[in-house]
Formats: C-alpha cells, structure tokens, sequence
C-alpha cells in the first residue's frame, strides 16, 4: 500500500502547485501513479483543471481542502491531478468521455479510470453537500468506490465500451470526402448565410449569453466582405469587434481581454485573461484596422500588446499563460471600482469620466463598476457640450491614474509557464500588428519571442519541440496544436521581416510533423506524437473552438508553404483536408471558423506579390499595411533560385513589385499604389 504523500510540490505547473499542499494524496499524471493503481488494483481520480479556472478554485476549498473527505479519496482511490494546459491531449480524451456520458462538459473535469486507465464514470463540478441537482462529492465517491468493488464486470464493461466510442468517434477523414465542386463561391456563400443565421445584429457576436469573441468568425466575414464587398458581412464583423472592444470584456483601464462575457452586450466577463484569447483578438482587430484604418482599432491592439508586455511577458521574451480570474477570493475584485473610489483619484476630471464609462454610484453590477462604453466619443461629446479632444485627454488621464491605483490592489495570480502553441499564436498576432500599424516594436517582439521559442523548446533532435517551459525547464512533447500554430508564425514572420531562414525552418517542421503525426487512412494528423504511450487513444482533433484546430492550421500552412517552396503534394492534402470535412465547414461554420477561411482563399485563389528593391523593408512595409487577407509575400534585393516566387527576379534601381500566380507573372510596378490597383483588376468576385 502506497503512503498517502501529496507529489505535486516538485512540479512547476502554478495549477498543480496550488494544490501542492492538499491533504489529498495526489500525483501528476505519469508511470507511478498508473503502477500503484495497477498493482493495488484501485480506480482512478483523475481530476482536471486549470490556474485561471474559478470553479476550479472553488471545489478545492470545499472538498480537497476537506479533511475528511481527502481521506475517502486516500483511501480508496489513485488520486492524481493534471493541468489541462500541460496535458490538453488527456484532457480532450477524458472530456469527451465525460461528454459522451453526461452530454456537457467544463472544468474542474473529475473522471473515474479502471486501474487501466480506461475511463467509466466522470462529471465537472460537485458540491460538498448536494445541491443544484448534483449529488455531493463525498456521495459520488462512495458510490463510485462500491461499484467498483460490487459491480466491477458492470465498470469493466462500460470502460471498454466508452474508449471503444472513443475510438470509432476518431475515424472521421476515412470516408469519401465531398464532390469535386466543393470548392465554389456558392458554398462560401451559404456558409456566410448560415454564420449570419446565429449573428446578434444588435450587440455583435454569435449566439447567446455566455458570448465568446469567435474570432475566426469575425475574420471570414471580413475576408467574405473583401471578395464579395458584402456590406452586410463588414457590418456584422466590425459591430461585433466594436461591442467587445466598448464592453467590459474589454480592459478599459488596462488593456487586453478577458476569456468571454457572461451577458449579451459584453459588459460582465468571466475575468480570466487568456494569452491565446488576447493574441487572437490581436490578430483579428489588425486586419479590421487595415480595411477601414478605425483609429480605436489601433488604440486597442497598442493597449492589449502593452498589457502582455507589463503582466505576461517573462524577462527573456516568452509569454506567460494566463492571469487568474480571482484575487483575495473575490472574481474580478482586481479589476471592479467604487464611484467614490474613482472619484476620489481623478478629482474635478471625475464626473466626465464616469459619466463616459457608466460609472454609478449603486455600481452596474453587483454594486461595483464595470468599466464600458455605452455611447459612441462624438455622441457622448455632443450631449455633454465638450471636444472630443477634451474627453480625449480626460480618458487618457484617468486611465493612467486608475491603472496606478489598481496596480496597488493584491494582483490575481499568474500562470507563469510559457506554452509553445499559445506564444505561437501571439508571435503571429505582432507579426499582424506589425503589419496594420507599422509599429516597429510588434516586430521587434515578435523576432525576439521566435528566437526564445527556439532556443528553450527546441532539443538536440531536429524539429523535436517541448509543449511548455518554466524555471528551464523544458515539459511534454509537442503537440500537433504547437507544431501547427508555430510553422503559421514563421510563415507570418517571413512575410514581415523578409528573412527566408523562417521559411526553411517552418518547411523542416512540416516535414516532422508528417512523419510522426500522420495518419495513414486519411489526409488529417494526430494530436500526438506516433512516439507518446501514455494515452489511451491518438485523438484528431478538427473543430475550431477558443483556439483554432491543430489540423486546420496545418491545411493552411500546407496550402501557403506548397505555394512558397512549389510543392504541390502539399497544396493537394490541403485542398484534401478541406474536401474531407465537406459540408459540415457549410453547414456549421461556426465550429470551423478556420476551415472557412480556408475554404474561401481556396476558391477565389491567392494572391504572390514578390518586391525586389534597393530598400525592400520600406517598401514591404507600406504593402503590408494594405488590407490583401489571401496571399503570400517575399522581398529582398534581388532575386533568388531557392524560392520560386523570387526565381528570375533580377535586381534593379528601380523599385519592382511583381503580382504572380502560379509563378507567372505580371509586368512589374513601382509602387504600392500601382499593385492594389493590379489586384483589383484581377480579383475574383464572389456574387
């Protein structure tokens, strides 16, 4: 019999640490706790969460906290604990377990595993007295535990049959994928119908109450706008864009977003600060900031940039995960106000400035203040008898005073590991920034944070990467979601620095990719490496949620990098990919946001632009700024042999910008100007 030790103090996850000092006997997730529960012949706790997860927080202190009932779990289970951002491969395995038995899902995720690591029984969040039609914690491990030993033919069976699910629920790319005419604009167009059919016309969004920003969605319908000039699309993506922004999802007084919104009009979010959520966002605003040059826009990707560069940036250029919903107990007490409160720092500013941000005295919610914009500066300014440039130089007042003042509360935790995947997604969003402001320090951050990506996660085997890093410590092999989102961000590098080693090496990482995550019955890759044991299926994963889908990331690097390096193997498994999912991109395309995307840049084409000039980043810059959302770009000097798009490019003293597809190309131009009107001569319309 095992000794009832708590293992979690040596680990460096902030979620595992913060259970480090549980009565709770509990393991990380490895061959330890999997051997005791073989050799004891004991199930299986395992219990999944993560450091910004609320409810999380909250059934720690009412049961593992819990003396006794810490001793029920000792005594009759192999308890082991696992972050959901080190382990998302267990934690979509076992999610969808609990899914496929309960029909929902959510965190803390608490799912019951025979001593084989199959699992039979699991639930989310349990109270310690039964409540809300939930049965108490204590009651569901006592039940558990007595059918275990009762029933165990019953639990063996049901284990089997459930990874049996598992398995056939990953087959999908194996059957015959859609008709050739897949790929036409009137099945853009029906997917633009059908994103529309869940569109809130009034407060932005999709769907109801929680909202999610859904930026992929956003994006199609500005990319949909762009080869279709749908006005009906622009309206949706930038009221959607504007709500969030004005909301309370929105960091008035510091920058960045939080995770979603807990009501329809953005106003109260679920506090929790995501890397992933703030780096998609960024992406996204960049590309509505260069179709309709919005200056809030710029405001707000230069706010949300210098919030991660204060709170979540590590001192040698990584990024950290997250930043916890709570403080001193309380969710959102860092980031809520008294009237008095703001009163008392902005003085005779005051009165305008809650006024501007909805400040009242009883609060607008449960008694504090939420900041939001609930009139538009000009309005407001008109009411008010005041300059817009008044109200200007009042809000950018307060703001810096309240963020000193808050800056003085007890802070929310911060998940301090550094997830490859996640500084991918951000590395992409700066190179987007970059691209839509010209702002030199996006770059710069982005150069700086690829060159910490590849020192710390890379190891002595070439194209083998680590998932996270903290204290140097480098954790877990990669997965398909980190390997996919960091080729997208050396592919996006290139395009903003011209430095064609970024190229080379994402071409090397599609190479490994396809050798250890493929799948040889369909054109899609595995979440894990073929090398991992310690799972008890290779999951697929495809749906685009809170973050793109591993796989459609990895179709676009494939279509982007074939056309790059003329590879035309991969340009087909692209286009394959795409065909494989058929109609359910169409039909559902608010769970493939990406793939939409993809899907449209497939049908109307994409656009080669190659710049020879004597000073190329000057003119790469001002290309950049133009909206052109499907295309690839190279610039240099002068020409060269390793990339076909640069092949025969003779340098010259006179600025060259070439407009090519299928590396055929146009007679050259000197400007700018001159290439946004060539593409507007040859842009397929979508009608």
């Amino acid at each position: 019999m095992h000794q009832f030790t708590n293992k979690l103090i040596t680990e460096t996850s902030p979620y595992l640490l913060q259970h480090a000092h549980n009565p709770v006997s509990w393991f990380p997730w490895g061959e330890e706790a999997l051997s005791i529960a073989k050799n004891e012949d004991k199930p299986i706790l395992v219990s999944i969460g993560y450091s910004a997860c609320h409810w999380c927080h909250v059934m720690e202190r009412e049961s593992f906290e819990d003396e006794e009932t810490a001793a029920v779990m000792n005594e009759h289970f192999v308890n082991i604990k696992i972050d959901r951002e080190e382990r998302p491969d267990l934690d979509h395995i076992y999610m969808d377990a609990v899914q496929a038995m309960t029909g929902s899902g959510g965190w803390p995720l608490n799912v019951f595993l025979t001593p084989a690591g199959k699992p039979f029984y699991g639930g989310t969040y349990f109270p310690p007295k039964k409540a809300f039609n939930r049965p108490s914690w204590k009651e569901v491990l006592l039940g558990v535990k007595d059918a275990f030993n009762q029933r165990r033919n019953e639990i063996n069976a049901q284990a089997e049959n459930l990874t049996e699910h598992l398995t056939q629920a990953n087959s999908f790319g194996i059957s015959s994928p859609a008709a050739a005419e897949f790929f036409t604009k009137e099945k853009a167009t029906e997917a633009f119908t059908n994103i529309m059919k869940n569109a809130d016309k009034v407060w932005g969004g999709f769907g109801r109450a929680p909202k999610f920003p859904q930026s992929f969605i956003i994006q199609y319908l500005l990319r949909f706008h762009y080869v279709n000039e749908s006005a009906e699309a622009l309206k949706q993506a930038l009221v959607s864009i504007d709500k969030m922004i004005d909301g309370g999802i929105y960091d008035q007084v510091g920058g960045g977003f939080a995770r979603y919104s807990t009501d329809t009009e953005w106003l109260v979010p679920h506090f929790e600060k995501m890397l992933y959520d703030n780096a998609l966002l960024i992406s996204v605003i960049s590309e509505a900031y260069q179709l309709t040059g919005n200056k809030r826009y710029k405001q707000v990707i230069e706010e949300t940039v210098e919030f991660i560069q204060r709170e979540l940036m590590h001192p040698e250029g990584g990024f950290y995960a997250a930043l916890d919903a709570d403080s001193e107990g309380e969710e959102g007490k860092f980031y809520v106000w008294k009237y008095e409160e703001i009163n008392d720092v902005l003085q005779d500013d005051g009165i305008i400035f809650s006024d501007f941000f909805d400040i009242k005295r009883g609060g607008n919610w449960e008694g504090e203040n939420i900041l939001w914009r609930k009139k538009e500066e000009k309005i407001f300014c008109s009411e008010k008898s005041i300059s817009e440039e008044k109200l200007q130089k009042i809000i950018r007042k307060g703001k810096k005073l309240l963020l000193e003042k808050r800056n003085e509360r007890v802070r929310p935790q911060t998940d301090d590991k550094i997830i490859l995947g996640w500084n991918a997604l951000m590395n992409t969003a700066l190179s987007k920034a970059f691209a839509a402001t010209g702002n030199e320090t996006f770059r710069q951050l982005a150069i700086d944070n690829m060159q910490f990506l590849i020192d710390k996660f890379s190891s002595r085997n070439p194209g083998e990467y680590s998932h996270s890093w903290k204290n140097n410590i480098a954790k877990q092999p990669a997965f398909l979601d980190d390997y996919a989102f960091l080729i997208q961000a050396l592919i996006q590098l290139q395009e903003t620095t011209g430095n064609t080693d970024y190229l080379e090496k994402a071409s090397m990482l599609v190479n490994y990719v396809t050798e250890n995550f493929n799948d040889t019955e369909s054109d899609f890759f595995f979440y894990t490496n073929a090398n991992q044991a310690d799972v008890i299926v290779r999951k697929k994963e495809v749906y685009d949620g809170a973050q793109p889908s591993g796989n459609a990331v990895m179709a676009e690097n494939l279509h982007r990098l074939g056309l790059y390096l003329d590879k035309s193997e991969w340009r087909e498994r692209s286009s394959g990919m795409v065909n494989s999912l058929g109609n359910a991109v169409i039909r559902y395309p608010t769970s493939f946001g990406v793939w939409a995307c993809l899907l449209l840049e497939l049908t109307v084409g994409t656009t080669e632009i190659a710049i020879i000039s004597e000073e190329p980043h000057a003119v790469l810059r001002q290309a950049l700024k133009e909206y052109i959302p499907h295309k690839i770009i190279m610039s240099g000097t002068g020409g060269s042999n390793s990339f076909p798009l640069l092949s025969g490019k003779e340098k010259t003293a006179q600025t060259s910008i070439f407009l090519c597809q299928n590396y055929a190309c146009e007679i050259p131009v000197s400007s700018v100007d001159g290439l946004i009107a060539l593409i507007k001569r040859k842009e397929l319309k979508i009608s």
